[in-house]
């Protein structure tokens, strides 16, 4: 039998990645895990933003994931990021305010470090790994995953092949073309039929001044729409480049930045697709390249203003309106209702006016609507047990698995698969 290079290869060096590595070095110290990761930094939410939630169910599969086991394995998250928790203020008023509308605001204990302080966390978080004998390959890529003979391993992008005992795949969200690949090679069953489509909203701060109170403000509308992703201070829109088409988010800087008197947010529909569908994320990728074939190979934004009167946006709208800002993310100028499927542009848009009646001024004709904005996070495989196992050897987890929402959900995933890999004696 071939020798191992590691007990553990775990791909992705994101948040579930990382917390089944500081799970199973603490849990059994003489354990050698290799993390590989096809960039430099990890490349999810933790490089880009760093927002944390610490209350459940925010950030948490519901159908795999109960409050109990969520509260008992958060504080472990929290022990390792060491979040300064933000203070929220007057929320019980747009709470009743949402209450009558029939809208729900959240009340969530939240963190935020900042994309120009996200990398002081990443290098501190390896550095701990590493101190602890944690091998790191970064900038390298795995093509594939294999599970023969009891001996699981990968292999990489050229041809070489690593061998090890477990497998825990968390490339997150990015990777989930990757992991469905992965899982149709080796015939592990998964469910492709959810995704979140939605727009990023752009306006000035005395716009939306809720986020002087409520950092990330929760809301969750009626039609399965909700708010995510909140960013103020020094707020910026951005683009996330895929494979043939780009996608909108929102970043924002750390308090000790100069802040640009912008807030931008998501605003999401779950769309749970029925037979026959063959996949939610193809149909996702095929909603997204439309909207960058229209906006001319960029995604499309456009001014409530112009929406409201039912003409598209052009770029004098952009440059020339007396009360505009410039938007931080020029994309292409255009008319949201040539791409967005008029059902989703409906429930969306009876969102955004539930919540201008409750923040008054969001709906301001300068504010922007970008689209696409999409999160493919879904590819859920079947389960073998409640440690988020596929195969005999080989584990999937976080974003890209479905098992999570955001950086404190993929965390407690990892620290579920570690507890798994414990559980079935390897780390004794």
């Amino acid at each position: 039998m071939q020798s191992c290079d590691a007990d553990i290869i775990i791909i992705g060096t994101g948040p579930a990645g990382l917390g089944a590595a500081f799970q199973l070095s603490s849990q059994a110290p003489g354990l050698s895990i290799l993390m590989i990761d096809r960039e430099a930094y990890c490349s999810g939410g933790l490089l880009n933003d760093c927002k944390q939630n610490y209350s459940y169910p925010i950030g948490f599969a519901e159908d795999i994931w109960s409050r109990e086991e969520a509260e008992r394995l958060l504080p472990l998250v929290e022990e390792r990021l060491q979040p300064a928790v933000k203070e929220k203020h007057n929320l019980s008023v747009y709470q009743r305010r949402a209450e009558r509308l029939g809208v729900s605001l959240l009340d969530v204990r939240q963190a935020h470090v900042g994309t120009d302080r996200s990398k002081e966390l990443i290098l501190r978080l390896r550095g701990e790994l590493e101190a602890r004998g944690v091998r790191f390959m970064l900038e390298r890529e795995v093509a594939d995953i294999f599970d023969e003979q009891g001996r699981a391993g990968v292999v990489m992008a050229g041809g070489e092949t690593l061998r090890c005992r477990k497998v825990l795949a968390a490339p997150g969200r990015k990777g989930f073309a990757f992991l469905q690949q992965v899982m149709e090679r080796m015939g592990i069953a998964y469910i492709d039929n959810v995704v979140d489509i939605g727009i990023r909203v752009e306006t000035r701060l005395e716009n939306y001044p809720i986020v002087t109170d409520y950092y990330d403000p929760k809301f969750l509308f009626p039609e399965k729409v909700r708010t995510f992703c909140t960013n103020s201070g020094h707020a910026r829109v951005v683009l996330e480049q895929y494979h043939g088409f780009s996608l909108v988010n929102g970043h924002a800087f750390s308090e000790q930045r100069t802040g640009n008197n912008l807030a931008n947010f998501a605003l999401l529909k779950t769309i749970g697709l029925k037979n026959p569908v063959r996949s939610g994320q193809q149909m996702a990728v095929f909603l997204a390249r439309l909207a960058n074939e229209i906006g001319g190979g960029k995604p499309i934004m456009q001014r409530v203003g112009d929406f409201r009167m039912g003409r598209r946006s052009n770029s004098e709208t952009f440059n020339d309106d007396l009360f505009s800002f410039p938007p931080t993310c020029p994309v292409s100028a255009g008319d949201l209702g040539l791409v967005v499927p008029a059902k989703i542009m409906r429930h969306l848009w009876g969102a955004l006016k539930k919540l201008d009646t409750i923040v008054p001024g969001v709906l301001h004709p300068s504010t922007i609507m970008y689209y696409p904005e999409i999160k493919m996070y879904a590819n859920k495989p079947a389960f073998l047990d409640p440690f988020f196992r596929v195969t005999d050897n080989v584990y999937m987890a976080g974003d890209g698995a479905g098992t999570s929402r955001g950086i404190t959900g993929a965390w407690a995933s990892g620290i579920r698969v570690a507890e798994g890999i414990g559980a079935a004696g390897l780390a004794h």
